[in-house]
């Protein structure tokens, strides 16, 4: 399937890291900040890190992912 996701923070395309959700505008997967997270380190070092990542674009990820989840324990 070739599907192809594009919004202000993330897309995700067959012709960009094979489809891999990676953050709009760059080849930076939303992965690596959940990583990034997940291992002790705070999103500015995250920025530090991938500076073609905005943080408008980390911070929206973040409260999309965190809406999703208040959205399924409301059910």
């Amino acid at each position: 399937m070739n599907t192809t996701l594009e919004t202000d923070v993330v897309s995700s395309s067959p012709e960009v890291m094979s489809g891999t959700v990676v953050f709009a505008g760059t080849r930076v997967p939303a992965q690596s900040l959940f990583d990034y997270l997940a291992g002790g380190h705070t999103v500015e070092e995250f920025l530090d890190d991938f500076p073609t990542v905005s943080r408008e674009q980390a911070v929206g990820l973040l409260r999309a992912l965190s809406h999703s989840f208040e959205l399924g324990l409301e059910k």
